[in-house]
Parts: C-alpha cells; sequence; structure tokens
C-alpha cells in the first residue's frame, strides 16, 4: 500500500526572499500553511498542488499593521472587521491587530471574547485584538492580557475617541503594575490638552480653522507624556510601546531609554505635514496626534535611519466623510489607512529613505518579538506561511475608489506610488493575487507565545 504522503500546497518559484541574513532568489514550499522549505522541498511530500511564479518579485514576511480600529461593535457604518482585513489583504498585509475603543469598549472578556467570534470565518487577515485599560478594570489586566486572541493592552493618556482615559500617574502606574506583556500607549498629556481646550474652540484666524487642531495638541502634549509614561515604565520594570511617535523631542529622548520604552511612527507622520497638508484636506488631514511640520517629519526619518522606531502602523482610524466635514473641531479625529501603509512606505523605499530589510524587520520582524507572536516574522522552515508578495517598481496612483474601508476614502488620494503587493499569503492561502480577493476569507486568530517575545 502506498502510504499517505503529506500536501505540498503550495510553491513560490524563483522570488526574491528577503530572510534574516539578506535577499536570496529561491523557491519557498509551503504545506498546511508551514513554511516546510526553501531551495528545495524536504523528502516525504506529495505532488506541488499549486505554484506561483515569483520571477521579479520581493517575497518578504507578512506585513503586519498592529495599529487598525475597524469600528465593530457599535460603529459598523464606518468600517467591520471584514471591510477592514479585506483592506489589509488588498494592501499587502497579513496580521492586524485591532484597537478597543469600539462600543462596547473592549474591556472586559465578555467583549475581547465578542470580537474574536465575530472575527472567524470574517476576517481575510489574521487577527487579534487590544484590551483596554480603564481605572475600573485594572484589577483584571494581568488575566486579561491572557487571553486567547488578545494581544495586549492598550493604555490611552490623552482624550481620543471612545473615552478611555486613564490620565493621571499614580492610575497609570498601577495599569503599569498590573501584568507583563508590553503596553501599547497613546501618549498625549491630558492636563495639558485640558488647558489647551480653547485654542482649538477658538479656530485659526489665518486660514482653516483645523490648523487649529495642532496647535492645540502641540508637541509639548506629546513629549510630557511619553516622559511620564517612560518615568513609570523605568518604576515598574514595564515594557512599554509608544503608538504614532510624532516629534522631534520624542525621538530623541526614547533614544535614550531603549529596550524597555519602544516606539511606532505612522505613515501619515513620515509622508504628510502641515500647515500644507490641512490647506489641501482640511478636517480629513485631522488626527490624533496631529500630522506636523516638516521639521518633525524630518527628525521621524532620522529616528528610523538611526534605529530609534522600532515598527510602523497605520493608526487606521476611518470616519464618514459627512462625519468629517463637521466644522472643527466638532469634526472627529482619524484617517484610513492600513490599505494604503505599504504602498506609500514601498514608494519611501524607491526614494532610499530605507531599505525594503528595513521595512520588513519594522512591519514583521520587530512586530513578532516586540508582541510575542508565535511562528511569524520572517521566512524559515517552521514558521507560518505568511507572505507578502512585492513589485517593487511597479507605479500606481492612489485613489478613494481603490479602497476597501467602509468610508470611501484615503489621505493619499492621487498619491504617486513606486512598489505595490502584488500577492498576499495567509496561512499559506492566496487570500489576494494582482488585485483579486480569494473566494472567501480565511484569516485565523493569532497565536501568542512569552517564548517568542523579545525587548529587542
Amino acid at each position: 500500500m502506498t502510504p499517505c504522503l503529506p500536501p505540498l500546497d503550495l510553491q513560490i518559484k524563483n522570488g526574491h526572499v528577503v530572510l534574516p541574513d539578506g535577499i536570496t532568489t529561491t523557491d519557498v514550499f509551503i504545506s498546511q500553511g508551514r513554511i516546510i522549505g526553501l531551495g528545495r522541498c524536504p523528502d516525504g511530500y506529495g505532488p506541488v498542488a499549486e505554484t506561483l511564479d515569483a520571477t521579479g518579485l520581493h517575497v518578504c514576511p507578512g506585513i503586519m499593521d498592529t495599529h487598525t480600529h475597524f469600528r465593530e461593535p457599535g460603529f459598523t457604518h464606518k468600517e467591520d472587521i471584514e471591510s477592514g482585513t479585506r483592506g489589509a489583504v488588498l494592501g499587502g498585509i497579513t496580521t492586524v491587530f485591532e484597537m478597543p475603543n469600539t462600543w462596547p469598549l473592549t474591556t472586559t472578556s465578555d467583549a475581547l471574547a465578542a470580537k474574536v467570534a465575530a472575527s472567524v470565518g470574517r476576517s481575510w487577515s489574521n487577527i487579534a485584538f487590544f484590551a483596554g485599560a480603564m481605572p475600573d478594570n485594572i484589577d483584571t489586566l494581568a488575566w486579561l492580557e491572557q487571553q486567547p486572541g488578545c494581544c495586549g493592552i492598550k493604555l490611552f493618556m490623552g482624550c481620543s475617541t471612545g473615552g478611555m482615559l486613564v490620565g493621571d500617574d499614580p492610575t497609570i502606574k498601577r495599569v503599569l503594575q498590573a501584568g507583563h506583556r508590553r503596553v501599547a500607549v497613546h501618549a498625549e498629556d491630558e492636563p495639558l490638552l485640558h488647558a489647551r481646550r480653547p485654542i482649538a474652540e477658538a479656530g485659526c484666524s489665518y486660514g482653516p480653522d483645523v490648523l487649529a487642531h495642532e496647535q492645540w495638541r502641540n508637541a509639548e502634549v506629546a513629549f510630557r507624556a511619553t516622559k511620564r509614561l517612560t518615568a513609570l515604565a523605568w518604576q515598574t520594570g514595564r515594557p512599554a510601546h509608544i503608538l504614532h511617535m510624532t516629534t522631534a523631542e520624542e525621538a530623541a529622548f526614547l533614544a535614550n531609554h531603549k529596550p524597555l520604552v519602544t516606539c511606532e511612527v505612522t505613515p501619515q507622520h513620515l509622508t504628510l505635514h502641515g500647515p500644507e497638508v490641512y490647506e489641501r484636506l482640511g478636517t480629513l488631514a485631522q488626527m490624533n496626534p496631529p500630522l506636523r511640520e516638516r521639521h518633525h517629519v524630518d527628525a521621524l526619518w532620522q529616528a528610523v535611519q538611526a534605529g530609534v522606531v522600532e515598527t510602523i502602523g497605520s493608526d487606521h482610524a476611518p470616519h464618514t466623510l459627512a462625519e468629517k466635514a463637521q466644522p472643527y473641531p466638532k469634526s472627529p479625529s482619524g484617517m484610513p489607512g492600513v490599505q494604503t501603509l505599504l504602498p506609500v512606505m514601498l514608494t519611501h523605499v524607491n526614494e532610499g529613505r530605507l531599505s525594503l530589510e528595513q521595512l520588513v524587520r519594522l512591519t514583521s520582524t520587530n512586530p513578532a518579538r516586540l508582541y510575542g507572536i508565535a511562528h511569524k516574522g520572517q521566512i524559515a522552515p517552521g514558521f507560518d506561511a505568511d507572505l507578502t508578495l512585492i513589485d517593487l517598481k511597479a507605479k500606481h496612483t492612489i485613489t478613494h475608489t481603490a479602497m476597501a474601508n467602509r468610508s470611501g476614502w484615503t489621505p493619499f488620494d492621487g498619491f504617486q506610488a513606486t512598489g505595490q503587493p502584488v500577492a498576499t499569503i495567509v496561512g499559506g492561502r492566496i487570500a489576494m493575487r494582482d488585485n483579486e480577493l480569494a473566494p472567501y476569507p480565511t484569516g485565523t486568530v493569532v497565536q501568542f507565545s512569552p517564548s517568542f517575545a523579545s525587548i529587542l
């Protein structure tokens, strides 16, 4: 009797494969959702079921976006898990982390489990969810961060969408003492925001009122919160990750506090700048923390190039065009970004701002290490077959109409991109190829393991 051999599901042929020690042209072999070999297939497998010719393409470890707001439950007229993850795989993203400021808030085990259940059979990418910290759930955080599908705890130090404020140092310290995994932090100083609120209410006398947004939530608002959080992280020994860092001051400061306190930047803060973007886009350019003037953008790039920045996340936070059209400051903060993260950053690769290997570290290798994601973040036998295939020289224009998000717009409308994803492979299955989706979503809930976590 002929033995039943395990299937060889997919062979990716002749691609420029981005490995931990460099780029090499080789084949990748996949079976049952895992990478089983590079260069040649190990013995003992059946015939190849499907071959994907990657000649001329770069094969990257699956790109992750660890900062998204998919608005489900509670605000699904803006976005939901299905549409958000559909945009993710169309943009070459294989794994997303979703934030807790939905309704109900993701601050209990029941709310977290409901999100996990809602993703089953509907998520195009792999997905995990942050649990939110609040003064009244601190005693449960250490347990909550260990629940299936939880990528960690999210802490809001300043007021933003969702009403999850933890603004005072004693309470923040209690949050940091409750658990062990790296805490993701929205760092804006609430006392300063409150004191400076009249700036937002007054608007701007020399241009669109939204120009006051960056003046209200200025660099000192961000820097003061980051300094406070860093001091508390050292006091408690708790690793922390500053999300959407925006200022030159924070970049210089955080360079001296590695590896305990790490940080993220967004493509928006690396690409768009005031005052031009506010004059051009109005309230569509409004987000928290704000898009800032060019000298801050330049400092963020210096931080990326110097290795001060560990991750890039989109802070995908859609609102409808009608909502964004409200006069400032009634207009909500936030903009879509998951589908455009990779094309925008690949354009910067082509401009020489960073290498493709650096981009892979920022969007795949480092997120896997920081958050303890099991079996992801590199192309190697035994790792999950999450892969992003890229045409590094393809030119295209980003448009509103190409966006999958329910709100139907992007701040990058008209952006001339160089470099685009041509295939997104999730768990060994082709989720997107040449901008065409698979018949149905096959993403799974991300698994975590403390043994995979690294403080970098």
